[in-house]
């Protein structure tokens, strides 16, 4: 159920920083841009365990910052825990001592994975910034091809939002 994020331009907000440091979440954004593109989701011996479309999207974005003199830097964390918004705090510090050398952090993933970044890093002075949208949630049948190459078939987008009937055990939002 790896939510769809929808890539912003952040050209205009980034103006400005001498570094940024692009903080991903190693999942819903590269199921995202795999789907959006049709490529595979992981393809091992061609990426390891990394999505084609995703880290090919990653280098544009530092490229266009580089070539403004920006400097860059990306930080992700797999284990032992991949989605961004379950981090332990072992991986919130790591996210920490990387960050507090650079002025903003972009930040590839939801809303969730931008509370986590903005919490970890609320005593710092990097600015942080969210570098995607949320437009759906992606459905689909995950299919292995040889060689060991990952695919998603069968894919539905399902509307973010949905219609509570009784709201009385709802717990309310931070």
């Amino acid at each position: 159920m790896p939510l769809h994020l929808e890539p912003l331009d952040m050209s205009v907000e980034l103006e400005g920083y001498k570094s940024v440091l692009i903080v991903s979440c190693p999942i819903c954004p590269p199921v995202s841009l795999a789907t959006d593109g049709g490529s595979p989701l992981m393809e091992f011996f061609r990426s390891g365990i990394k999505t084609g479309a995703y880290e090919d999207y990653v280098r544009e974005v530092r490229k266009s910052l580089e070539e403004r003199g920006v400097k860059t830097g990306v930080f992700t964390s797999y284990l032992p825990c991949t989605a961004m918004c379950l981090w332990t705090k072992g991986q919130r510090n790591r996210l920490w001592k990387r960050a507090k050398d650079y002025e903003a952090a972009l930040v590839m993933g939801c809303e969730s994975a931008r509370y986590t970044v903005e919490e970890t890093l609320k005593n710092t002075d990097c600015r942080v910034l969210l570098g995607m949208r949320l437009v759906g949630i992606t459905n689909a049948t995950l299919k292995f091809e040889f060689p060991l190459t990952a695919k998603l078939e069968d894919l539905a987008r399902v509307k973010a939002n949905e219609v509570i009937q009784d709201d009385s055990h709802q717990r309310p939002m931070i």
